[in-house]
Formats: C-alpha cells, structure tokens, sequence
C-alpha cells in the first residue's frame, strides 16, 4: 500500500498502471467546528450542522458535519495523495453513503482500492477504473464509503 507523507512526488498513474487490488492511503485532515459550521452556512445550512445545542435533538445528538462536507475532504485527501490520475480525477459515476457522522474533532483518512480494470473498446486512448474508497476517523469508524468509476487515459 502507498501512502501520501510526500504525495506531489508520486508520478502520474496510467489506466495501464492500475492493478486491481492496489491500495493507495491518504494524508490525514482533522476537522474541527469552525470548518463544519462555515462548510454547512454555505452548502448545507441545517440545524444539526451549525448549531451543537439545535443539533442534540436531532438523530445526530450532537453536530455533526455534512456528508458533502466529508465527500469534499475525501477528494481532496485522494487527489493530493499517492493515486495521482494522469488526466486528473475524472469521475464517470459514483455510489457514496455515510454509515456514521463526521464530527467535530475527527481526523479522517482515505483508503482507496482499484477494483476494477476495463480498457474502452471503441476509445484505445482511455478507459474506466473502478476504485472503491473508505474514509475513516482516527477510531477506525467508517465515515464514508465511496465507490466511483473514473476515466483514465492510457499511456
């Protein structure tokens, strides 16, 4: 497994450099409540993401930040870290759910597996990989759990 200490010095990955099975590990970002209320005032203005004292009577019981607000992390985690996409990370489609609520105080880490290979049969220059990636908290919960298929170009 690759991880990303020093990620802008990892080369460029090709659709013909990905191995099912590969796994790539992320840098670490810690969140703290000033991120998840000024994330959430902009792009998910809900009670149980602005306010803890609202957010207790919610199924949350506390603030919790918003899953977009997780998905953006992630990204950002995967594209500074050791699976640098030639081309950039060019998603085609994507499954995501959030099995448990990113908190104030977690430290979330990316973990990203190639599942899938398939080189496009009418377009020689590219294909699509499967990579199925789990962000984790510093307790080893599961915050996020995303499966995208990304454009790859070939060398």
């Amino acid at each position: 497994m690759l991880s990303a200490p020093d990620s802008e010095h990892y080369p460029m990955l090709y659709l013909d450099d990905l191995q099912v099975g590969a796994k790539y590990l992320s840098k670490t970002h810690q969140l703290d409540v000033d991120q998840i209320i000024s994330f959430a005032s902009q792009f998910d203005p809900q009670p149980f993401h602005l306010d803890d004292e609202a957010a207790r009577s919610t199924l949350f019981g506390g603030l919790a930040a918003s899953g977009w607000h997780t998905a953006a992390i992630t990204m950002q985690l995967i594209v500074t870290g050791p699976a640098r996409y030639a081309g950039g990370m060019i998603g085609v489609g994507v499954e995501l759910s959030w099995p448990t609520p990113t908190r104030p105080g977690d430290i979330l880490q990316a973990e990203s597996e190639v599942e899938a290979v398939t080189p496009s049969r009418s377009k020689p220059d590219r294909g699509i990989a499967t990579i199925r990636t789990i962000t984790r908290n510093q307790h080893g919960d599961v915050l996020q759990d995303m499966r995208s298929k990304l454009m790859v170009p070939r060398r």
